[in-house]
């Protein structure tokens, strides 16, 4: 199907915006007024640009307070749709989006409504453009798609046909059943929009927290499912109010945008693109670090050995048990020193994931390689990190043929392998991916949970396959300043976390304190054995159990934007202690770093 998306959804001028949209492979554009009005281009020259770009312009919206209003108030709102409709013909848009009124002059009858909706698309036939009727959520006399419909039909004009808006019928909870009642060939138009489900204000809610489908909670899919069944032909076009996507640069925004349209036609049945291949597990995490000594030293009290050094690359390899540590000298270090930049995911068809990847535009890495080194693919997560698909190890030992072992005494394992990621992401990208660790890597996303932090507050999810061998927890702070102030950390799992600790410690590592209080608390919430609550305290051993098991989990030290945990899960816990969060941020700003 055809794809479309309106300017407003964008930000930038009409120039850049038109751009954006042509480079993430929309087909067309609907054209926002306010757009127009702001634009230096004329509208000739608008439509030669789209022309140029392989744009066509679906939708010029909006005409508003139209209908349903006194005699002179209607001449006039005539008079003004006559000279949109002639600058519609200069812009080369074929069809008018008209929003149901919110005028406090127009009145509740929905034969006057008909009436001059049906001389409206007299005047707009004579022009050769249709007009697309749209309920508004907030209409004051008509807020319903199945209302709107009752007026088209009673209207009876062959220019005039109704407009389907996901969030107007979804904010509501409108049965999209009936919509399969509506001839197609008089649905004019399909806007599509996500949303969270927050409690407040329509309006509000409209204008400020519109998404793209797939990152919110509306059922857009089974929506568009109705629309195609009623026999609708036209584009799936996407129209999201959002204040983070406007103050977002336009280029990322589209190929976001035109992702969650590619991964909805894949779930409507309309595209088939290639299979999600869901990772298995983790093959490594990459560190990339200017100084390797303070991580080194890290590395080396947790447990974990330097077994192997790349054979063309200032990379070493740390390993204990199946958690494999990839500490890089030699790649570009940002300000912020130390920071998580690659992940290595296990993956039963690499080239299977890599195809799918590509085909949902996230973009494919360039990698600089000797000739013998593994061939990997690579793409790019919206924070910039590198996902690299890694197959089983091979008669040629895959991935890992590229490292020559180095001579180590191996340390007694108190890690297993790694058990989840926490990557921080900017603070406009938080939605966006989620919606690709989704869709891209086809893994499961929990609920947004916001985490309270001393400086502000913090927005979390978690994604990850079936049996939680692959975890990832998404964070994002509130404000733009927010992407580099958290770190990322490397969660590592244990079977016994006091003794992981206690091994850390003896070795010289610094665990991260927790305040008193905190164990203060835990005893009022549950019983615990004797001395089993000071043994926590002296290490900085957090808890928290659920209806699944328990969490027993600490902290190291930051090293530049890295800290590790050690996590121990009994009795199936699939949480990442969200109840301790808080504490640990607050006590990782009382503690600051590690070097």
């Amino acid at each position: 199907m055809r794809t479309s998306i309106a300017t407003v959804s964008l930000s930038g001028s009409l120039t850049e915006k038109l751009t954006a949209a042509a480079r993430a492979g929309f087909d067309g554009v609907e054209i926002f007024e306010n757009d127009l009005l702001t634009a230096v281009l004329t509208p000739e020259e608008v439509r030669a640009r789209c022309a140029d770009l392989g744009l066509t312009v679906d939708l010029y919206q909006p005409l508003r307070d139209i209908e349903a209003v006194p005699a002179d108030l209607f001449a006039r709102n005539l008079r003004r749709a006559r000279h949109k409709f002639a600058l519609m013909r200069r812009l080369g848009a074929d069809t008018v989006l008209v929003c149901s009124s919110v005028d406090p002059a127009a009145v509740d009858d929905d034969a006057l409504a008909a009436e001059q909706l049906r001389e409206l698309a007299d005047v707009a036939d004579d022009f050769g453009i249709r007009v697309a009727y749209e309920a508004l959520a907030w209409g004051r006399h008509v807020s319903t798609y199945d209302h709107a419909w009752r007026i088209v039909e009673a209207a009876a004009h062959p220019a005039l046909g109704t407009c389907l808006d996901s969030f107007h019928i979804l904010s509501r909870g409108s049965d999209p059943r009936g919509i399969e009642d509506i001839p197609g060939e008089k649905i004019f138009f399909l806007q599509l929009a996500d949303a969270p489900l927050p409690a407040m204000d329509v309006l509000q809610w409209s204008r400020h927290h519109r998404c793209f489908p797939g990152q919110g909670g509306f059922d857009v899919a089974g929506l568009v499912r109705h629309v195609l069944r009623a026999g609708y032909t036209g584009p799936l076009s996407l129209e999201v109010f959002n204040d983070v996507v406007r103050q977002a640069e336009a280029g990322p925004a589209a190929v976001d945008a035109r992702r969650s349209l590619l991964m909805l036609q894949e779930e409507v049945g309309a595209a088939e693109p290639p299979a999600p291949v869901v990772p298995t597990g983790f093959a490594f995490a990459e560190l990339v670090t200017p100084d390797a000594q303070p991580l080194a030293g890290l590395l080396d009290a947790l447990g974990f050995a330097r077994a192997a050094r790349h054979r063309s690359k200032p990379v070493d390899l740390w390993q204990q048990g199946e958690a494999r540590i990839l500490v890089n000298t030699g790649a570009a270090v940002r300000r912020d020193g130390t920071r998580l930049a690659a992940v290595g995911l296990e993956s039963p068809d690499p080239a299977g994931a890599a195809a799918r990847a590509e085909a949902l535009l996230a973009p494919v890495l360039p990698r600089r390689r000797a000739p013998e080194d593994a061939p990997l693919d690579a793409v790019a997560a919206p924070d910039g990190t590198e996902l690299f698909f890694c197959g089983a190890p091979g008669p040629d030992g895959g991935w890992r043929s590229d490292f020559a072992d180095v001579a180590h005494t191996p340390a007694a394992t108190a890690v297993r392998h790694i058990d989840h990621l926490a990557l921080t992401q900017p603070w406009h990208h938080f939605d966006e991916a989620a919606l690709f660790h989704r869709g891209v890597l086809g893994l499961l996303a929990g609920e947004s949970v916001d985490v309270a932090d001393p400086y502000g507050l913090l927005r979390s999810r978690a994604v990850g396959n079936a049996d939680g061998s692959v975890r990832i927890a998404l964070g994002v702070g509130a404000a733009p300043t927010d992407d580099t102030a958290h770190p990322q950390h490397i969660a590592l799992a244990t079977d016994d976390v006091v003794a992981a600790a206690r091994r850390f410690r003896a070795a010289g590592g610094r665990l991260l304190p927790i305040p008193a209080n905190y164990y203060e608390d835990l005893a009022a919430r549950h019983e615990f054995a004797d001395g089993e609550l000071e043994t926590y305290r002296d290490l900085g051993i957090l808890y928290d159990r659920d209806d699944r098991g328990v969490l027993r989990h600490c902290y190291t030290l930051t090293v530049g934007r890295v800290f590790f945990e050690i996590v121990q899960r009994d009795g199936g816990h699939r949480g990442y202690g969200a109840r301790d969060a808080p504490v640990r941020l607050a006590a990782q700003h009382t503690a600051g770093t590690a070097g």
